[in-house]
């Protein structure tokens, strides 16, 4: 039970995070997503160190559940997928890879694209 806790904290500290670089105005003068790609950014940077340090050094396992797991959640799933990209990579499976980065990119950008039209449509 306490991983839940240590997550649920995380995961908030992550979110309150991420509202607040999108509140920092970064979008406003350009089309680029620049505050969910900085959001994405600094994640990914956090979520390698922290996956570094376990790898090197150990971390105990409360940390992964806050930081990993809850914050860099909370902020930033595209860290996770990156990290997960990494590791395939890492362990020499380049194939598997490239189709995890394509399939991921496409088939979550089209399942967002149908839930959008299909909400607007039943939900008027």
């Amino acid at each position: 039970m306490s991983s839940f806790i240590w997550v649920f904290f995380g995961g908030g500290l992550g979110a309150v995070a991420r509202f607040g670089i999108s509140k920092l105005g970064l979008d406003s003068s350009t089309h680029f997503p620049i505050a969910t790609f900085t959001a994405n950014f600094i994640s990914c940077i956090l979520l390698g160190v922290l996956m570094a340090i376990l790898l090197k050094k150990g971390l105990d396992q409360r940390f992964q559940w806050l930081l990993m797991t809850g914050f860099c959640g909370g902020f930033s799933t595209f860290s996770t997928f990156s990290a997960e990209t990494f590791k395939l990579i890492q362990s020499g499976q380049m194939g598997l890879a490239i189709v995890y980065v394509l399939s991921s990119v496409v088939f979550c950008t089209l399942v967002l694209f149908a839930a959008y039209f299909l909400s607007i449509r039943f939900f008027g």
